[in-house]
């Protein structure tokens, strides 16, 4: 994608990208990503598969709408979610599908510009990097004698972002007026929840198909502060750690982020921000990881996700037999080890034998069952 954005380059900025999102074929691989993904329906009540039905007609519409200028997003449906492990919930915001076409198409146009920049220290959401070439990193830094971290939350982060620095960030690279207005269009999204709609003044709605690129663009300065600095980041969209060699150059380290932080007009989280000495009992959570002694296992969080997830499918009156309880039951549990099997050797066997007296109580209570586990 970059190479054919390239004749639209002037003086370091980007002109005449409009036409590349509206492009049919981008909208066409926008929306096969969306159908993919699958997803529920926003304030229009339009699945993906209503849509599917019509699909031809209704990206000919989109593409009319955008490259006319008469495209408007629809406000965005707040649904409260779990938080896992805790009793919290948080907010996601869940477009219309039109809406996640646009943002996907609109990401395919933005996302090699700035790919091209991003720091080696960012993982999240960027193509062909993931949570395990984070966790990987993290590994190599503790092995080479890194033992002192920065465990650092940025508070409320996706409802903080201040919209016109987005923009101020965005604009240093795209100067084509109408990808300008789309941005800006799509961070003022209304909010639509029960019978209440309003317009939020900051932040970008959880949910948002394009919002992981928009908030690795505006943590990149960041990025390069710290790199500059010559401390070792580790950054997965807005969960981060900061390995370091001495207790001193930590102190420092935790000093320039929150610097760098009230700049952006962010916020360390006061309790859970801290220094670590990874010599000593406590270590720090990480991507669902708890690193701790040279080792690492599951944090308290991801187990009691994973057993509240067996729980809900291993209820002994859900009425359905043994095979169907195993076969909604492994994709679970293969899921899972796969993501944790480079854990510390004693954290399976204590699951297995959790999840074993799951069934086992099914079976006490419906003898005539026959178990099926692979």
């Amino acid at each position: 994608m970059l190479t054919a954005l390239e004749t639209g380059v002037k003086g370091g900025r980007w002109f005449s990208l409009m036409d590349k999102v509206y492009a049919p074929a981008n909208l066409a691989a926008a929306w096969k990503r969306v159908r993919g993904n699958r997803g529920a329906a926003g304030v229009d009540h339009q699945s993906v598969e209503a849509f599917e039905r019509h699909a031809e007609k209704y990206l000919d519409e989109l593409h009319r709408e955008l490259r006319e200028g008469r495209y408007r997003p629809s406000a965005v449906r707040r649904q409260w979610i779990p938080k896992p492990g805790t009793s919290q919930q948080r907010p996601l915001g869940i477009p219309t599908v039109r809406d996640r076409i646009v943002q996907s198409a609109l990401r395919h146009v933005l996302e090699p510009i700035w790919e091209v920049k991003f720091a080696d220290q960012s993982y999240g959401f960027r193509p062909g990097r993931s949570c395990k070439d984070a966790l990987r990193r993290v590994d190599e830094l503790l092995h080479d004698g890194f033992s002192w971290a920065v465990d650092a939350d940025i508070q409320s982060y996706y409802d903080s972002i201040d919209q016109g620095r987005m923009m101020a960030e965005v604009t240093k690279e795209v100067a084509d007026g109408k990808v300008l207005g789309l941005v800006e269009a799509l961070l003022r999204q209304p909010v639509m929840e029960d019978a209440s709609r309003w317009t939020p003044d900051e932040g970008i709605p959880q949910g948002s198909t394009v919002g992981p690129l928009l908030a690795n663009v505006y943590l990149h300065p960041v990025d390069e502060a710290m790199v500059r600095a010559g401390h070792e980041l580790v950054r997965y969209a807005d969960d981060q750690v900061i390995l370091c060699k001495t207790e001193q150059e930590a102190q420092q380290a935790l000093a320039r982020l929150r610097e760098e932080m009230t700049g952006r007009g962010l916020t360390l989280h006061p309790e859970k921000t801290r220094v670590v000495d990874m010599s000593q009992p406590g270590g720090f959570d990480f991507l669902g990881y708890h690193f701790e002694a040279g080792k690492k296992w599951p944090r308290k969080k991801s187990l009691v996700k994973l057993k509240d997830n067996v729980r809900s499918l291993t209820r002994r009156n859900n009425g359905h037999s043994m095979e169907a309880i195993i076969t909604r039951l492994n994709p679970v549990i293969r899921g899972w080890y796969e993501y944790f099997k480079h854990s510390y050797r004693t954290t399976f066997e204590p699951v297995d034998g959790w999840v074993r007296m799951r069934l086992r109580s099914i079976l006490r209570r419906t003898p005539c069952m026959s178990p099926v586990l692979s």
